[in-house]
């Protein structure tokens, strides 16, 4: 097979999963040791986040056209790159909380949701909970004020009632 047409094999296969894409995170891993690596590898795999080392000629050549294309000049050096299907934020979360352990990782730049971060922009955006961490959070922001209603009105009904709801108690009377 001529090279061009393995290189063509290898842009394809970035298209292809850039057209499933709901982000894109351009990461420098290098000095990473196997085991770190591996890990990482291993969580994001979990995560349903494609983790890859690609050349960036390749790359620039897939994103050419797209929402992606943002991240193009940052395509120097050695570049990994997350891409996330379901959670757009999800690649980032990942490789953020692994920075800790990893000081070597870095972000280079990102496009989440059709939106361009540089390295910055993708750890803060790296740093908001999950939709399901929000929705479980606003749900329970709803339930606390319903639940403490619903006690005040029982502890009024017990409390006209000697410990009879308040409907018993005024059909006593």
């Amino acid at each position: 097979m001529p090279k061009i047409a393995e290189k063509q094999v290898v842009i394809n296969e970035i298209k292809e999963k850039l057209d499933r894409a709901a982000s894109i995170v351009l990461v420098n891993a290098r000095g990473l040791t196997v085991e770190q690596d591996t890990t990482l590898r291993r969580k994001l795999r979990e995560a349903g986040v494609d983790y890859k080392v690609y050349k960036n000629t390749m790359i620039n050549f897939a994103v050419e056209g797209t929402d992606f294309s943002a991240i193009a000049p940052h395509l120097e050096g050695p570049t990994t790159v997350a891409i996330s299907y379901d959670d757009p934020t999800a690649a980032a979360r990942i490789i953020s909380k692994e920075i800790k352990a990893m000081p070597v990782l870095e972000f280079k730049a990102g496009v989440i949701d059709k939106v361009y971060y540089d390295g910055k922009g993708v750890m803060a955006i790296a740093n908001i909970p999950s939709r399901e961490e929000l929705l479980s959070k606003l749900l329970g922001s709803f339930k606390s004020p319903i639940s403490t209603f619903a006690r005040l009105v029982n502890q009024i009904a017990e409390s006209k009632g000697q410990g009879q709801p308040a409907e018993v108690a005024e059909a006593t009377e």
